[in-house]
């Protein structure tokens, strides 16, 4: 029994663990608190979205449907093994299940068929949804099984559970059959190796990309170009931007007066701040890939 993560805390948890995370809109403050208690927390419960594509899943778990808004989960685990948080506090994901299998999770105990639907899930559980269609057949990649394995432990790791604190919709509600594909037994025993050991450590960042130099003479009256808008876009939060529209594609007066405010601000002066930008400077000024 414990009190529910913060955003904060449940994001440092899961990119400590290794894993790629992503936050979906306002999900910090996407909940269904309005609608009955979200904690104390005992566990964290595996499900299948019976879905297939990720932006349209990740969407659909945000969003809920007519008969079941959103959230619809605290996070989505795509078939790459990326995690989308989509929601934080009481999430629509768990229902009323049965209160012995959650005794069994508080006790950490052997769990007991679910064969009552009354106790609130919602309440006590963090949930996440895996893209899958559900039907026995569709595969379950190894990154996928991975970052189940991986969200688990460090939610676990976080409150100080083992992984008997983690179960499988299936376990909790009478007639659920997700997750489909693999057993919740042996995703125990993944979280249990990952448990004994230390965490991954937060996942490396791909190095940035930048848009090369692209030549003194491209800058000219008349040119249009993704670039000029992303130079621009770096020169405003730079500080230089002296733009009153704008940046646009279009190479303009205002482009080259605020290029000039870089150079001066990097130390030129003269000739070499008239605004038209050079090599060291562009290379300074680090234009986002467009």
């Amino acid at each position: 029994m414990a009190t529910p993560l913060t955003a904060d805390r449940l994001l440092k948890a899961l990119r400590d663990e290794g894993l790629e995370v992503h936050e979906y809109r306002d999900w910090r403050t996407h909940n269904r608190n309005s609608k009955g208690p979200w904690g104390p927390v005992n566990g964290v419960m595996i499900h299948h979205t019976v879905t297939k594509g990720t932006d349209s899943s990740v969407a659909l778990c945000y969003d809920g449907h007519s008969a079941l808004p959103g959230p619809l989960c605290h996070g989505v685990i795509d078939k790459a093994g990326a995690v989308h948080m989509v929601g934080h506090g009481r999430a629509n994901h768990a229902g009323l299940g049965d209160s012995d299998v959650l005794r069994a999770v508080v006790d950490e105990s052997t769990l007991p068929p679910d064969n009552e639907a009354d106790t609130d899930g919602n309440r006590h559980f963090y949930g996440f949804e895996c893209i899958n269609l559900g039907d026995g057949e569709d595969p379950w990649p190894e990154a996928q099984k991975l970052a189940i394995e991986k969200v688990s432990a460090a939610i676990c790791r976080a409150h100080g559970w083992t992984q008997r604190s983690v179960i499988g919709h299936l376990e909790w509600q009478p007639g659920k059959v997700d997750p489909r594909g693999f057993t919740m037994d042996s995703m125990r025993g993944r979280i249990a190796g990952r448990l004994g050991a230390r965490p991954d450590g937060p996942a490396p960042k791909p190095p940035a990309t930048y848009e090369p130099f692209p030549g003194a003479d491209f800058f000219r009256t008349g040119r249009d170009s993704k670039i000029i808008t992303a130079m621009g876009k770096r020169l405003v939060a730079e500080g230089c931007g002296r733009y009153e529209e704008g940046p646009s594609p279009e190479w303009t007066e205002a482009d080259r007066k605020s290029y000039a405010a870089w150079q001066r601000k990097l130390g030129y002066s003269g000739d070499d701040a008239d605004g038209t930008p050079g090599k060291t400077s562009w290379d300074k000024l680090r234009v986002p890939n467009v």
